[in-house]
């Protein structure tokens, strides 16, 4: 039966962790996508070759050398049941391409869940590592220490001249994402985001919300990340977005300021509000729920709010999520009974603090 460890509970270890900045910058993530020499990409291979790739890299981390970094857990995703899929992405342990779209896909997942690699999603694997806060750097270099154990086992579909191949082409030459995210909520509240933003794209690099291409900044959550991953090395990349995400951490903490300055009063009253209201609702939406959350972790931040911590307002982001609910109440639901639910949870999680 698989190891559904990581489904039961919503905060992951590694998110308990501090580091600097972490008001703002909620983690840092580091992504590798590599693929297998001589062998279909994912989306064109037969399901006799996606298990080929399964096997040979599944097999991987028994090498003692990837051992000594900690217990790995292996997942095959057509083992599990739906509501877990959802909740492993909920948490950003899997991709919604591998829990959705996969063919003989696997997960394996670190013991502290700082590290998953996935198997046949869009390429054959994806290794990715999280780290709390601002700390980027060292999780490109975990990333890399165990993208190196891995090609030391298996062959990489690599060219001289474009770097290593992937299934999507702009993930060709380094196959390297790496992103953080972060909680803005004051850029947000001035008006400062679009600009901010704007700037962002200008100069090598993207936003998209929580879960990635595609989805909602919800709660003001950011995700910025390269956009580039040809004509840069590794280290350029990863340069290139520290030093922006310096600036944005900057204008976040001059917006915040410019807040207490000019409408202390207004801003004070709007944090209470939404901290009331997810004391005592009955029924809250995902978005409402966001949105209140981001207000009462600014609170906190500011030390405008006493009791909730910053590492149950990360518990409670995970477990407001449409898959978690589910999981924890044991049962399907649909939209208002989520609602129903996710306010339940909200109130009686705040009454402990």
């Amino acid at each position: 039966m698989p190891n559904l460890r990581f489904t039961e509970k919503a905060l992951s270890e590694w998110m308990q962790g501090t580091a600097s900045d972490s008001d703002i910058v909620i983690s840092s993530r580091v992504r590798i996508a590599r693929n297998l020499q001589h062998l279909p990409f994912p989306l064109l291979a037969t399901r006799q070759q996606s298990e080929e790739v399964l096997n040979r890299l599944a097999n991987v981390p028994e090498d003692q050398e990837i051992m000594s970094l900690g217990t790995f857990y292996t997942i095959k995703l057509d083992e599990i049941e739906p509501i877990d899929k959802k909740v492993l992405v909920e948490k950003h342990l899997i991709s919604p391409s591998l829990a959705n779209e996969s063919q003989n896909g696997a997960v394996m997942i670190s013991e502290d869940e700082s590290v998953s690699i996935m198997i046949n999603e869009e390429d054959h694997l994806r290794i990715q590592c999280l780290y709390p806060g601002f700390q980027v750097r060292e999780a490109w270099e975990k990333a890399t220490s165990i993208d190196d154990l891995f090609e030391a086992e298996v062959d990489y579909a690599f060219d001289d001249k474009r770097g290593y191949l992937t299934s999507c082409p702009t993930n060709v030459g380094t196959g390297l994402r790496a992103s953080v995210m972060m909680h803005l909520p004051a850029l947000v509240m001035t008006q400062q985001i679009n600009r901010i933003l704007s700037a962002v794209s200008q100069v090598g690099l993207t936003v998209r919300g929580i879960y990635g291409e595609g989805s909602e900044a919800i709660g003001n959550l950011f995700q910025i990340s390269n956009q580039i991953t040809l004509g840069q090395t590794e280290n350029e990349i990863i340069d290139n977005l520290h030093s922006v995400v310096l600036q944005i951490i900057e204008h976040e903490k001059n917006a915040r300021t410019q807040l207490i300055n000019d409408s202390r009063l207004r801003i004070t009253d709007r944090i209470k509000r939404s901290y009331g209201i997810l004391s005592y609702a009955e029924i809250m939406d995902s978005k409402e729920a966001g949105q209140r959350l981001s207000d009462v972790r600014l609170g906190i931040d500011l030390g405008i709010v006493q009791g909730p911590s910053v590492p149950m307002m990360n518990e409670l982001n995970v477990m407001t999520q449409a898959g978690f609910l589910q999981k924890k109440y044991g049962h399907d639901m649909n939209s208002e009974e989520r609602d129903i639910y996710r306010a339940k949870l909200i109130r009686e999680t705040l009454a402990k603090a």
